[in-house]
């Protein structure tokens, strides 16, 4: 039997990815002994999610973690407006009615995870506070491996050890939300909104010297600090942020590989190429042959 809900949708945002346990499931994890304390329901990735928003009169048994990336949207929630920015996130308590959605002008990319669980209303009370205001999230390409992780688990067969592996992931999201200082200083802050940057300027071409005077740093102690925050050089991080794009173009599109690749902003194709096997281990058209 499925044990999952998993829309594809290609119509939807380009990139998108999303997960939903089946009632079945729910009911066969209801007395683990680890499951019951806290597992994830729901998990997915919106990039430039445009006219998303949803409304819930009555809430949902459910907690709700919005974690936004990129763009900016809002919820509405107790009688108050809660905007979210990039690196910035917020948890919905469950059984509160609610509304969300994107900006229209600059729509928000975003992570979100629906838990429940004995621990879920701790975590909630640790992270949200205070509770009428977004809570800041500094950027770590780590949470972002975590989260994927989590929503991969979620999407395979789901046997006990996989399930019992996503319960640690999503302990340990949290945990960081919860846990770490959020008072970021800021040197962190200009490294964060360096990695914006790059994001919102994927079909460009940057140099060191620009990214580092964008971030006014000079170009080695820019270089220091990215490699401590991010542990990668900032131009390689640049380009695996161009490749991963790629993949997006490739699984969502019927734009052929050179187009794609002045999309990212590599206006030879085989330097493209070349790039994205290094990266991806495949080369771009069996990418596209294998998940399109």
């Amino acid at each position: 039997m499925n044990n999952i809900t998993k829309p594809k949708i290609k119509d939807g945002f380009l990139g998108q990815t999303m997960t939903v346990l089946s009632p079945e499931k729910k009911r066969e994890i209801a007395d683990h002994a680890f499951l019951h304390n806290l597992f994830p329901d729901a998990a997915g990735y919106f990039p430039n999610a445009k006219h998303h928003n949803r409304s819930r009169k009555n809430g949902i048994n459910e907690y709700i973690l919005l974690y936004c990336i990129e763009g900016e949207g809002w919820i509405r929630i107790n009688g108050t407006t809660i905007t979210l920015t990039p690196n910035t996130g917020f948890i919905i308590p469950n059984n509160t009615p609610h509304k969300y959605g994107s900006a229209l002008k600059d729509a928000w990319s975003i992570y979100w995870v629906h838990f429940a669980g004995e621990y879920a209303a701790t975590f909630y009370n640790r992270f949200s506070s205070p509770r009428n205001n977004a809570v800041k999230i500094a950027y770590d390409e780590q949470r972002i491996l975590l989260l994927t992780e989590l929503i991969k688990l979620l999407d395979s067969d789901l046997t006990d050890e996989k399930l019992e592996m996503a319960h640690f992931k999503l302990i340990t999201l949290i945990s960081s939300l919860c846990y770490s200082n959020t008072d970021q200083n800021t040197t962190e802050d200009r490294i964060d909104h360096s990695i914006l940057f790059m994001k919102n300027n994927i079909p460009n071409i940057l140099s060191i010297d620009q990214l580092a005077s964008q971030a006014k740093y000079s170009v080695s102690r820019y270089s220091e600090l990215f490699r401590k925050k991010t542990g990668y050089a900032p131009v390689q991080f640049f380009i695996r942020l161009k490749i991963q794009k790629s993949c997006e173009y490739l699984y969502f599109t019927s734009q052929n590989i050179k187009e794609i690749s002045k999309e990212v902003g590599f206006d030879d194709p085989y330097y493209f190429s070349r790039m994205f096997k290094k990266q991806i281990g495949i080369s771009p058209m069996q990418y596209k042959k294998e998940h399109s």
